[in-house]
């Protein structure tokens, strides 16, 4: 019964698009267009690319019928032309041997020189003052960023990016041992959470503080919960927030979209070990609305419950208006070795 039902969900969603069809795909050509001409993808990995955005009914920046993005691509260039940036761009282009991605390290004990893991500094599709893509599953997510020769990132990696400072992991796996994926998260979240609480920060300093990032925008009229007829992905531009920007030179961590990332259970699921069995779903960071309505709490070490949860993999993921993600990637043994 429940999965007749989530069939018929599926059908009645997918008859949606199909109304919007010519706009939706129009806005998915576009977005691929910019793809290919920032990064300096393959015409191979841009080919996957193609295949998992287009597969996908609902996957871009927003049903193009009733979102209204909070800005502008060019009132963002304007933003961002005097803002200050952290960082060089091309020494991180050389450790990370891609372009708008920052390497994750220790300032305290470490150099960038030092990083085994990068992070994208945007939310995908990781170009500065492009909208992020939304209504993706963690499963596509995953492929995506498998596809451009990344990986999803682990919670730490992520949180690590955000309060500036890559820590080891310290993920309770004794915790998760022997129970249920939701008694599991539940456990190792409070514990976690418990563990950061009196150090909290965001990415921009010590307390949360209002027009910094993405977090001024608005829901819909028509959007009491959810659904892709009644919700506008009502986002701002990536990067339309310069002072929205960690210590290691990654935006929009907070507001903007959430964002996908891979929580293990065990050591055998951690991305950043090289697994491709990853955990259960997390969705880190905050979205669009929060300067307005402060929905749950955003710092940078807070792991959230076990909403919507399941197995990143799965092939019913959750997805929504204001969900999105961003990649990682294993820094290249040849590039880390280099003087």
């Amino acid at each position: 019964m429940t999965r007749r039902l989530g069939l018929l969900a599926f059908a009645l969603h997918s008859l949606s698009v199909s109304a919007l069809e010519p706009a939706l795909v129009a806005q998915k050509q576009a977005l691929l267009e910019r793809v290919a001409t920032v990064h300096q993808y393959s015409a191979a990995e841009l080919a996957a690319l193609r295949e998992l955005v287009m597969g996908e009914p609902y996957l871009g920046q927003g049903n193009p019928a009733i979102t209204e993005h909070a800005a502008t691509r060019e009132a963002c260039t304007a933003a961002r032309a005097s803002a200050a940036r952290i960082g060089d761009a091309g020494e991180f282009a050389r450790i990370c041997a891609d372009q708008h991605m920052a390497p994750l390290f220790d300032p305290g004990t470490q150099t960038a020189q030092d990083a085994t893991a990068c992070i994208d500094q945007y939310e995908f599709p990781n170009i500065p003052c492009e909208y992020p893509v939304v209504w993706v599953r963690a499963a596509t997510a995953a492929r995506i960023c498998q596809a451009l020769g990344k990986r999803l990132c682990d919670a730490h990696e992520w949180e690590g990016a955000c309060e500036g400072a890559l820590t080891a992991p310290d993920y309770r796996f004794d915790l998760a041992a022997g129970v249920g994926m939701g008694t599991a998260v539940a456990r190792m979240q409070s514990a976690h959470n418990r563990d950061h609480a009196a150090a909290k920060r965001w990415s921009y300093g010590p307390a949360y503080r209002k027009g910094v990032c993405a977090a001024a925008s608005h829901k819909s009229s028509s959007c009491p919960g959810g659904g892709w007829s009644n919700c506008g992905s009502n986002t701002y531009p990536a990067g339309h927030f310069p002072q929205c920007v960690s210590a290691l030179g990654v935006y929009d961590l907070h507001g903007n979209a959430a964002e996908h990332m891979n929580l293990p259970l065990a050591p055998a699921q951690m991305a950043s070990a090289g697994s491709t069995q990853l955990g259960v779903t997390e969705m880190k960071g905050s979205w669009f609305i929060f300067d307005r309505y402060y929905a749950h709490a955003d710092w940078c070490r807070w792991r959230a419950p076990f909403w919507h949860g399941s197995r990143v993999m799965d092939a019913h993921s959750h997805e929504n208006y204001h969900l999105g993600f961003r990649c990682c990637k294993t820094v290249p043994e040849a590039v880390q070795a280099q003087p």
